[in-house]
C-alpha cells in the first residue's frame, strides 16, 4: 500500500506545471545564469564551483518544503487527506509514502543538476557520505517545516507563504549570494537557518573537499527534529 501510494504521490508531483517549475525550471535556470553570467560576487574559483551546492539545496527546499506545503496543503482542504486517513493505509504509511516520493523527486534533480553542473565545469570533491547526510537532513527539516505550515494554514495562506518563503530564503540563504555579502549582524541570523546550512555544508564538501560538516549537519538535525515534532503535534487532518 505505501509503495501503492509512493508511486501516485511522485507522479503527482512530476506532473505538477507549478511543481515542475519550482523543483526543475527555476534551480536549472539559476545555474545555468548565474554560471554563465557575471552578475553575483562569488569569490575565488569558477561561479559553478560555488553555485551548484547552493542550487542542490535550493531544489531540496522547492520539493521538501514548497512543493510538499502547498501539495498537502490543499489535499487537505479538499478533504483528500480525510478520505485517505479513513482508508486501510495508516496515517505513518501515507506520510512514509509522501516522503519517499519527495526522495525520488529529490534524486531526478540531482541527477539533473550535476548533469548541467558538469556540462559548466564543475568539479566536485569531497566525501559522497557526507554529501548524502547533508541531503537527508535537508530533506527531513525542510519536509517537517513543509507539513507544519500544510497542517495548519489554510490552503490559499499556505501557498502565499511557501512561495514566499521560497523567494526569501533564495535570496538571503547562501544560495547565489555569499553570505559574507550581508551586514555582519544578519549573517548570524542567515547563518542557522536550515538553507543556509545545507549550502554551506554542500560548499564546504564539495568546494572545499572539506571532511564531515559537523556544525552545519548539527543544525539541520535540530530542525528537523523540531519541524517533525511540531507537525507530529499541531497537523491537522481536516
Amino acid at each position: 500500500m505505501i509503495g501503492a501510494q509512493a508511486a501516485l504521490e511522485t507522479r503527482m508531483l512530476l506532473r505538477n506545471g507549478e511543481q515542475l517549475l519550482l523543483t526543475v525550471i527555476i534551480p536549472a535556470l539559476l545555474l545555468v545564469l548565474f554560471s554563465s553570467v557575471d552578475v553575483v560576487d562569488t569569490g575565488e574559483g569558477e561561479a559553478v564551483d560555488f553555485l551548484t551546492p547552493g542550487v542542490l539545496a535550493l531544489a531540496v527546499m522547492s520539493t521538501a518544503f514548497t512543493g510538499q506545503a502547498i501539495a498537502t496543503g490543499f489535499e487537505r482542504r479538499y478533504g483528500v487527506l480525510k478520505r485517505l486517513a479513513a482508508s486501510p493505509l495508516p496515517r505513518w504509511g501515507l506520510m512514509t509514502a509522501k516522503t519517499a516520493a519527495v526522495l525520488v523527486t529529490e534524486i531526478l534533480q540531482v541527477i539533473l543538476l550535476t548533469a548541467i553542473a558538469f556540462a559548466l565545469g564543475w568539479s566536485p570533491h569531497g566525501n559522497p557520505l557526507a554529501v548524502a547526510l547533508l541531503l537527508l537532513l535537508g530533506t527531513a527539516a525542510f519536509s517537517g517545516l513543509g507539513l507544519l505550515m500544510a497542517g495548519t494554514l489554510r490552503a490559499e495562506a499556505t501557498l502565499g507563504a511557501a512561495n514566499l518563503v521560497f523567494l526569501l530564503l533564495l535570496v538571503g540563504g547562501g544560495v547565489v549570494v555569499p553570505l559574507d555579502e550581508f551586514p555582519s549582524a544578519a549573517q548570524d541570523v542567515l547563518g542557522v537557518l536550515p538553507i543556509a546550512a545545507l549550502s554551506d555544508g554542500l560548499r564546504d564538501v564539495l568546494r572545499d573537499g572539506a571532511g564531515m560538516p559537523w556544525g552545519d549537519l548539527g543544525i539541520l538535525a535540530g530542525w528537523a527534529v523540531l519541524g517533525l515534532a511540531a507537525a507530529g503535534r499541531f497537523f491537522r487532518w481536516e
